[in-house]
């Protein structure tokens, strides 16, 4: 027999910490259970002592890779839950499960990162500790559904959903790649093809004609040539300056006060701004649905949640959001106040709450807010292309008037001559 130690929430809503005496983690878990008893944590005591002996001593844990542990993808990582949770489905304990991966695992990280989770596991440590242990590629999110699955005793249906939300995450970014990239390439080149003719082809072509004739050059032409020599001149100052600006940008974004600001005002920016907020509002409702409907509560799946949105001004909304549920408001009418999530999850969110089927609804409505974003996506991909296509043929435009505006002159001098 060996001693438990278990962290649960009391009938006052205090956190509580008990022991129980169990064969393993699944007897420990089942007589919890029949007591009623939803264990947040569970660990082994000869475990959480040794791990309060090494932290005294100043030492890690004993790892195979105590630094330098290598990350895997995130689709990769999709692959790896859905993995664990189908041997788990077919009733293989969870070291088995764990072992059973590690034989077909490919590739450098991958081993690494099931050894180190393995080796925890055998030393009586849960699921979501090692992979807290091991770092990225579990995230606050990831760690917590983890936590669900180690706590609840549902394991295989929750790591299936948590592998559902990773692979509907990795999908999400790439449709938000696909949709930029071609814009972006075609507005790369189109800039590489008016860098060659202002500082390459404009400057040979003037000489031959300034060369045969005085002529007062037209101000885009005068415009164009001085850009051109300052390129010639100080390309190696464009370069530091770019690399400058690039590194203030970086440290002024570090500034959290800094990034809200920015973040806010990039939901202000026209087609952009909706397409940011769809995304997040669309990450946020199936997150959290995922997260209530795995039994986690409502308060730490929202400190979860905020983590996912990827916007900093809605995660200082989820912030006040937390605040006030835990004073005890709804969580509909926070949401409603800060005034960057939609009417329909807030209507979604409100009856809910109201009919205690709030992880349903928010399931249910992750479906159509994914929609949305596939239409956001739509709508900004068939606005970008021809905004880019103007912009870029009014910077040919004036490249174009400041080549053949001397010719022009040029003619018209040898003609009047």
């Amino acid at each position: 027999m060996s001693e438990f130690r278990y962290r649960y929430i009391g009938a006052d809503g205090a956190s509580a910490v008990g022991t129980v005496a169990a064969a393993d983690r699944g007897a420990a878990l089942r007589q919890l259970a029949h007591l009623g008893i939803m264990a947040l944590e569970l660990e082994s005591v000869g475990s959480a002592r040794a791990e309060a002996a090494r932290a005294h001593r100043g030492g890690a844990a004993p790892t195979r890779r105590a630094a330098g542990r290598p990350s895997i993808k995130r689709a990769d990582l999709a692959n790896l839950v859905r993995e664990i949770a189908t041997a788990a489905e077919a009733g293989l304990p969870l070291l088995q499960a764990l072992q059973t991966v590690r034989r077909q695992a490919a590739g450098k990280a991958l081993p690494v990162l099931l050894d180190f989770v393995i080796e925890r596991v055998e030393a009586g440590r849960p699921l979501h500790q090692a992979a807290a242990d091991y770092g990225a590629p579990f995230d606050e999110m990831t760690v917590g559904m983890l936590r669900a699955a180690d706590t609840t005793g549902r394991m295989p249906e929750i790591l299936h959903q948590l592998a559902d939300l990773l692979e509907r995450q990795v999908e999400l970014r790439r449709e938000v790649i696909g949709a930029t990239v071609y814009p972006l390439i075609v507005a790369g080149l189109i800039a590489m093809s008016v860098v060659v003719l202002i500082v390459f082809v404009l400057p040979r072509l003037l000489s031959g004609i300034i060369g045969q004739v005085e002529l007062e050059l037209p101000l885009p032409t005068r415009i164009l040539l001085g850009i051109a020599d300052v390129v010639v001149r100080w390309w190696w100052a464009i370069l530091l300056a770019v690399a400058g600006a690039v590194y203030s940008s970086r440290q002024w974004m570090a500034v959290p006060a800094n990034r809200f600001t920015f973040d806010r005002w990039v939901l202000r920016v026209p087609i952009l701004g909706k397409l940011m907020r769809d995304i997040a509002v669309a990450r946020f409702t199936r997150t959290l649905g995922t997260l209530v409907s795995a039994g986690i509560p409502i308060l730490p799946s929202l400190k979860v949640v905020r983590d996912t949105l990827g916007n900093h001004a809605m995660m200082n909304a989820i912030d006040e959001v937390t605040d006030r549920v835990s004073s005890g408001a709804s969580l509909a009418d926070p949401l409603e106040r800060s005034g960057l999530f939609p009417p329909l999850l807030v209507q979604i969110v409100n009856i809910g709450e109201k009919s205690g089927r709030l992880e349903n609804m928010l399931i249910h409505a992750a479906g159509a807010f994914d929609r949305q974003v596939n239409s956001s996506l739509k709508v900004f991909t068939s606005l970008l292309p021809p905004l880019l296509i103007v912009i870029m043929a009014g910077i040919a435009s004036f490249v174009l008037a400041g080549m053949l505006l001397p010719i022009l002159q040029l003619q018209e001098a040898l003609g009047g001559g």
